[in-house]
């Protein structure tokens, strides 16, 4: 599958079979993530995989209750090991930098025929809690995996006119 098939047919899923994922293809995914660019290479990342029942399910209830992650064979909660790195632009890189990483490791995902959902609703204190996360790391994201139940439809997207200009703002 070329990049652009996988942009084009990636979508949240929220419904997944009970079914284990492939080592081999957890591997390549996490892989993608780690081969991900950051800002002067910090790579400041660490994912956490949890595959245990008992331990999704508790990720879940933090997540506000959305049943779908404890359901996902697998939840990966993607972690920033630096908070203060500021690029020149002046944003925080941390964020920017395991965003990249979770996108690249969604794309690999759609590649080996897995889906995922970007989790930003949860309690973040909860799920270190939850996973022995240190109190100086960020949790950014969570993201279970797993084959769909269920592939919705693309949601609208605005016309290429709407979101990009040239030469100077318009």
């Amino acid at each position: 599958m070329d990049v652009m098939k996988a942009i084009e047919t990636r979508r949240s899923i929220r419904s997944y079979k009970d079914k284990e994922i492939e080592e081999d293809k957890l591997k390549r995914v996490l892989e993608a993530g780690r081969l991900a660019p950051s800002a002067n290479n910090r790579q400041e990342w660490k994912f956490v995989v949890v595959r245990d029942k008992d331990t999704r399910q508790k990720l879940a209830v933090a997540a506000r209750n959305q049943h779908f992650v404890g359901e996902a064979p697998c939840v990966i909660a993607a972690c920033a090991t630096e908070t203060e790195h500021v690029m020149r632009c002046g944003q925080l890189s941390y964020p920017i930098d395991v965003a990249i990483a979770i996108d690249h490791m969604t794309l690999k995902a759609v590649e080996e025929g897995l889906g995922t959902c970007w989790i930003g609703a949860f309690d973040e204190g909860e799920v270190k809690k939850i996973l022995g996360i240190p109190e100086r790391i960020r949790v950014v994201e969570l993201l279970p995996i797993g084959y769909p139940e269920y592939v919705p439809s693309q949601t609208p997207r605005k016309m290429p006119e709407e979101v990009v200009v040239f030469e100077k703002w318009s």
